[in-house]
């Protein structure tokens, strides 16, 4: 045994050698100027940081995401290879004889050759990025093999130590992503919903029909995946964002379950249609954030999966706006002790006026249905925010557009002057969520229920300019008494007077606002299937 490994040792020696040799005698044109630059520009990390730092920038908030992954597993790699990789083996850089001079680098490395730290970094960084973003990974790839491929070029590694620090590198942008996605299961907690008796049990998916977004990405085709091993016989239609609305609601008609399978905008677009059809709804998050997923207490598809076949459900309450008040006669608000109803069936505003059904973004008008939120509801310096984003970005992307749709609204945006309850108000933000978020500030975390049945509101008063009032609102509680955030929990609320032109936003979809709309709790409204 000891007679083969030395044997297998002295091959892998020669084929390094004689492997070496032959780039240090092969001419690469141009590449005397560029690879020993580029090695230098990737010591320390410095190109994987700036890399990281200019995606974050010019990327979507999914990219940001994979940006992060991949410096994590970068940092991951680098403390493995530098400490253990590295003196573990021991083994001496190369001679650089057959290495012309033109290619050497002026310092050389005093660290032992096996395994590359440059490759290794590299491969981490890029493995870590593609795994949440395939997109830019393919982008940062060539570079990363570059940078590897420098280190043999320039003679201060064996191909093998390229090779395996490249293996090691990949390796770790895996870890990474499982640590990460141990550590969302971690904190996803189901809350205190009601249960939900009755409902059916599909346990091949037959009768569940699944409304796929296919604009969500790769998050959605992983879901896919998991729900056709799981529940085999389940209709699946797949759909782009323009015909999303009217097939949920051909779904929501013909299916004894309605599935989705998106982002928070594609699920509220999905309750919308489960509520009017009177059908449970089973949420395959499919989405950069989920935050209804998460809050609900589902880590993945898998678990939902599990709910449908084992007919598990619970009723969660619903937020909605309504344009104009829905009674002359109503309170402007509705003591929060007071009695819930409790949905059996459609709900009552199960047939839109006009058989009309409201599109995602446009918002109910004078006339026509109430909107939903799943998560929240804001009008604003959130909404106009995201007004300046989605213009801006189709034409100069979305990191861009996401820091100068910032500077516009800290730079130029007015308060805005309505009525609360009949009472005259300045507000930069009125935010309002389905069930009490966690968190002191105006832009709260997560919830810990959505059993609820409340409204949770929170004001940034107006006056002064809206840079210093979101952050002196943002490090103040809803119980002090601060003079530029208020918070409190209702049932209801009237808001009128609202200016030509004010944008609301609702689970991340944006619309012009009415000039009087009705905010409710609709506690139990909706069925959803989740593990007990």
């Amino acid at each position: 045994m000891g007679d083969q490994e030395l044997t297998w040792r002295g091959a892998v020696a020669r084929w390094d050698r004689q492997l070496f040799e032959a780039v240090a005698r092969r001419h690469w044109p141009g590449a005397d100027r560029v690879l020993p630059r580029l090695g230098r520009a990737a010591n320390h990390g410095v190109l994987w940081g700036g890399t990281a730092v200019a995606i974050s920038v010019l990327g979507s908030p999914r990219a940001r995401k994979a940006a992060v992954r991949g410096a994590a597993s970068l940092a991951l790699a680098s403390a493995t290879i530098n400490t253990v990789g590295k003196w573990s083996v021991r083994r001496p850089r190369p001679l650089l004889d057959g290495v012309p001079a033109v290619r050497q680098l002026h310092t050389q490395p005093q660290t032992t050759s096996f395994p590359s730290g440059h490759a290794a970094s590299a491969f981490a960084f890029t493995a870590g990025l593609a795994l949440e973003s395939p997109g830019w990974g393919a982008v940062v790839a060539p570079v990363a093999a570059s940078v590897a491929f420098s280190r043999v070029y320039t003679g201060v590694h064996y191909p093998s130590d390229v090779v395996t620090g490249a293996a090691l590198g990949v390796a770790a942008g895996f870890v990474v992503r499982r640590l990460a996605r141990d550590a969302q299961e971690a904190r996803v907690m189901p809350g205190d919903e009601r249960p939900a008796p009755g409902v059916p049990a599909l346990p091949d998916g037959e009768g569940l029909t699944v409304v796929v977004n296919t604009a969500s990405g790769t998050a959605a085709e992983a879901g896919l995946d998991v729900l056709r091993e799981r529940l085999p016989k389940a209709e699946l239609v797949e759909v782009g964002s323009g015909e999303l609305v009217a097939e949920l609601a051909a779904a929501a008609s013909r299916a004894t379950v309605l599935g989705v399978c998106g982002g928070d905008g594609t699920i509220n677009a999905a309750a919308t249609a489960a509520l009017r059809a009177g059908v449970p709804l089973a949420v395959f998050p499919g989405g950069t954030l989920n935050h209804f997923a998460l809050d609900l207490g589902l880590a993945g598809p898998a678990d939902t999966c599990r709910a449908v076949a084992a007919g598990e459900a619970v009723r969660v309450g619903v937020g909605r706006f309504t344009p104009g008040p829905r009674h002359p006669a109503a309170p402007d608000s509705t003591p929060p002790d007071a009695p819930a109803p409790v949905a059996t069936g459609p709900h009552p505003d199960a047939r839109p006026v006009g058989g009309s059904v409201p599109v995602p973004g446009a918002g109910p008008r004078p006339g026509e249905d109430s909107g939903y939120f799943l998560n929240n509801f804001s009008v604003g310096a959130y909404p106009e925010l995201l007004r300046h984003r989605l213009h801006w970005g189709p034409r100069i992307g979305g990191g861009p557009a996401a820091l100068l749709a910032a500077w516009q609204v800290l730079r130029a945006e007015r308060p805005v002057r309505l009525r609360l309850a009949g009472r005259p108000r300045s507000v930069w933000l009125l935010f309002a969520g389905n069930g009490t978020y966690q968190g002191t500030g105006p832009t709260p975390r997560r919830r810990a229920t959505l059993g609820e049945g409340l409204l949770d509101l929170r004001l940034v008063l107006g006056g002064g300019r809206p840079g210093p009032r979101l952050l002196a609102a943002a490090f103040t509680g809803p119980l002090t008494r601060s003079p530029v955030h208020v918070a409190s929990k209702l049932r209801s609320l009237r808001v009128s007077d609202v200016p030509p032109g004010t944008p609301l936003a609702y689970d991340g979809e944006y619309a012009q606002a009415p000039a009087a709309f009705v905010l409710d709790a609709l506690p139990d409204a909706l069925t959803v299937y989740r593990p007990h």
